[in-house]
């Protein structure tokens, strides 16, 4: 029975692991020890198609007209909880990507932008409680997604342009993903001059599309 109950829990680690893990399995990201990791179902030359495990991460919320007014302010408030705004008092590790869902919306409205820090291995499972009464702790599903990538800052008009070709692209031959909003997703921090990686991601609804397929392998 113990050995049964240890294999349980080691079983347990290596599913942790394989969520959140060591930055070194993705090329990409190389600011932070630990990364989001996935499994890559294809890649065209427009797109991949990657699983995603589900996760917890620590979100705001925050209202503004542009990306650019809202993401400092967000940002800002989920540092302080990572650097002990918690009621444990607990300094958590910095992990990437930093995921932004970003509304559908005309530029004059204001819309809800919602910022989440991934939470690292050790905290996967019992984060600390935020004190700050506009940050919260929220998970992510099981998910399928396609992801975009493309280099430089990420700006509204970066985000929205390539959000807009990867739309039109998955519109082309007929994938089906959830509309309203996306993901801007950052793995840089903003000391970082040259060689940035950015992506936008659409949530995969029903059996992904991988038209003009040209690879399937797993990070």
């Amino acid at each position: 029975m113990i050995f049964v109950s240890g294999l349980v829990c080691f079983l347990l680690v290596l599913t942790a692991e394989a969520r959140v893990g060591n930055s070194s399995e993705l090329s990409f990201c190389t600011e932070t020890p630990e990364c989001l990791l996935f499994d890559l179902i294809c890649k065209t030359k427009d797109y991949e198609v990657r699983h995603y495990d589900s996760v917890k991460w620590v979100s705001t919320n925050e209202k503004s007209f542009f990306m650019e007014m809202a993401l400092p302010v967000a940002f800002n408030r989920l540092f302080k909880y990572i650097s002990g705004e918690n009621e444990m008092g607990k300094k958590i590790q910095m992990t990437s990507p930093v995921v932004v869902k970003i509304p559908d919306k005309r530029f004059w409205q204001t819309g809800i932008y919602t910022m989440s820090f991934l939470l690292p291995t050790e905290h996967q499972e019992n984060p600390p409680k935020p004190t700050n009464t506009d940050v919260y702790i929220s998970d992510t599903p099981d998910m399928k997604v396609y992801a975009k990538s493309y280099g430089g800052w990420m700006t509204t008009f970066s985000d929205s342009s390539n959000a807009n070709d990867l739309s039109k692209t998955l519109d082309s031959v007929n994938a089906k993903y959830k509309k309203g909003s996306h993901c801007a997703v950052g793995y840089n921090s903003p000391m970082r001059m040259f060689n940035r990686h950015n992506e936008v991601w659409f949530v995969a609804e029903g059996e992904p599309v991988c038209e003009g397929k040209s690879s399937e392998e797993t990070d």
